[in-house]
């Protein structure tokens, strides 16, 4: 452990194993994508899960509870199983699940893995079965991009756009909008920035961790739809903040930004 401290391996150990099975879960989802036998459930709350969603996750369960069975687990298919030591998992075995069952490609896979000590979340990864493109990082290692057309990884780096009317922004849903006080910040979005446009859910997270859009804005999340997002981002050069501008995973609701337009955007929210 030459040049490392235990807790820099306790967090290179996870990484490792989170890319693994992050890829492994993301081999099986793909196995169901375009499914025309795919069986479609509603969740309490009226989401859609599949059996994809719900085999996703447990196997991503197996593999972290063999290797790390004193870590916590947060995972939307199956809930909480708490831990006693210093991290917990948390867990969207498809983020999009309305993409998956319309066989759209941009669904995702999300883990991240949260230090409990201070509620952040310092290993995220975001793995993109059906584009073959996976975004990965751990707190001060980087953010990483692998592509299908790509050899080996290359470093994730936002974009260098510095205003809002230069700018593309992304968003999961018009209905996220629709009480009032969002519904006028989306509009105040759309006149500003150069391109409005729904590529949502991770995959817009991607987009601007990668460069390729300056922004997204989530009205509403859960925090395993956030938890991946925040290292990931931030290792990339940007911003992932509430919509507050608090660095946190836990409210609710999310900015992913390049850094250099995110407070215009809070600027926008705030009205």
């Amino acid at each position: 452990m030459t040049g490392r401290t235990a807790a820099d391996a306790g967090l290179a150990d996870r990484y490792a194993l989170a890319r693994a099975a992050g890829d492994e879960a993301a081999r099986l989802t793909l196995r169901y994508f375009q499914s025309a036998g795919l069986t479609v459930e509603r969740k309490a709350d009226a989401s859609p899960v599949t059996r994809a969603d719900r085999e996703a996750e447990a196997l991503l369960r197996e593999r972290i509870e063999a290797a790390f069975p004193e870590d916590g687990i947060l995972g939307e298919e199956f809930g909480e199983k708490p831990g006693a030591g210093g991290f917990r998992w948390i867990l969207d075995p498809i983020d999009g699940t309305q993409s998956f069952i319309h066989g759209v490609p941009l669904y995702g896979s999300l883990i991240g893995v949260e230090r409990v000590a201070d509620r952040r979340s310092v290993i995220g990864v975001l793995v993109l079965p059906a584009l073959g493109e996976t975004v990965h990082a751990c707190a001060g290692g980087g953010a990483w991009f692998e592509s299908a057309a790509a050899r080996q990884p290359v470093p994730a780096r936002v974009s260098e756009v510095a205003a809002l009317e230069e700018s593309l922004v992304c968003y999961t849903s018009v209905k996220g909008f629709d009480r009032g006080d969002e519904r006028a910040a989306f509009q105040r979005m759309k006149s500003a920035s150069r391109l409005l446009r729904g590529w949502g859910d991770c995959y817009g997270h991607a987009l601007v961790a990668t460069g390729r859009a300056e922004a997204m804005v989530e009205p509403v999340m859960h925090v395993w739809d956030c938890a991946a997002l925040q290292p990931i981002l931030e290792e990339a050069g940007g911003r992932c903040t509430d919509w507050s501008g608090a660095a946190t995973i836990h409210s609710g609701n999310l900015i992913g930004s390049n850094g250099r337009v995110h407070g215009e955007l809070l600027g926008l929210i705030a009205g």
